[in-house]
């Protein structure tokens, strides 16, 4: 038996020990619904023909009109800087929520590192291996539908551990960042970027734009520093970018209405509506202030 098959037997055991409960119901519902989102033709087709396909993040604009995948690439970019010091041929990566894997490539391609890319989505996985094949990438990369609520790997198994707009779809952030942490090295490095609330928004505020995200809050910035800390990072910092995320939701509305007729050749016309309906709102609060958006990053105490 490897140490990998041990840890998830041990991991097993304790929670078929663990009488079910309405919280972890409530997580399999929520991991549920966005495995299903991220399944849907409607969204893979969505993010192809505006997002590009490759990297579906937050972008860091460096002027208005800039296309939403080359921002969104300097994002994967940024957070990678943060990951530098950490990373090499003979390191390993993990990287939570992986979804297309444009994370993992880039990082594998930059680096020589070998990246294991952990997400829920099957489907997602499949497209990400295929690419991985085209790029010549596959050796890096190891690609594992499963949980960031369970990862399946030993304690201070990674030199590094990244995220990439992943956590806001989870219904105990606490839960993920304990994981990560747990299953990174001593003196390795953890960065991830998340959309956030403001410290000072009400929920009710939010559930009109975050209800595709299958949850009823978001995080805040305060939250994840505190926890972090809690978890024994040291030092934590936030990267605020705050300033990009309305800038990237004006520009993403715009090109889905450039793109309106492409889309409704592709893609159900429900959903593209749904689209042009519930944009417009992520515009409206982020020019509000109410979401908080940047790269967190930290390294695991060596003691």
């Amino acid at each position: 038996m490897t140490e990998k098959q041990a840890d998830r037997r041990t991991r097993k055991q304790t929670d078929d020990a663990t009488p079910a409960s309405s919280e972890n119901s409530t997580l399999t519902s929520n991991e549920t619904a966005t495995r299903t989102y991220y399944e849907s033709t409607d969204v893979d087709r969505f993010y192809d023909i505006v997002w590009g396909g490759e990297d579906i993040h937050t972008g860091i604009y460096d002027h208005d009109a800039e296309p939403v995948a080359d921002a969104s690439r300097r994002t994967v970019e940024r957070l990678a800087d943060r990951l530098a010091d950490h990373l090499a041929p003979g390191r390993t990566v993990l990287d939570l929520g992986s979804g297309y894997g444009g994370t993992a490539r880039y990082l594998a391609d930059r680096f020589g590192c070998n990246v294991v890319a952990l997400n829920l989505s099957e489907a997602q996985n499949e497209r990400h291996r295929a690419a991985n094949a085209k790029r010549g990438l596959d050796g890096l990369i190891e690609v594992v539908t499963g949980s960031f609520h369970e990862v399946p790997y030993g304690d201070g198994h990674f030199d590094a551990v990244c995220s990439l707009e992943a956590f806001c779809h989870s219904g105990d952030r606490a839960r993920v960042l304990s994981e990560g942490v747990r299953v990174l090295k001593p003196g390795g490095a953890l960065a991830f970027t998340d959309i956030m609330a403001a410290e000072d928004t009400p929920a009710e505020a939010l559930r009109p734009v975050v209800s595709r995200l299958g949850v009823d809050t978001l995080a805040t910035p305060a939250f994840y520093l505190d926890r972090l800390a809690e978890l024994g990072l040291d030092p934590v910092d936030f990267d605020d970018h705050s300033g990009q995320i309305a800038r990237h939701y004006v520009r993403l509305t715009a090109d889905t209405r450039a793109r309106e007729a492409d889309l409704r050749a592709a893609i159900s016309p429900a959903y593209v509506d749904g689209l042009l309906a519930n944009l417009p709102l992520w515009v409206d609060t982020t020019r509000a202030e109410r979401l908080r958006w940047g790269i967190f990053h930290g390294r695991r105490a060596t003691a």
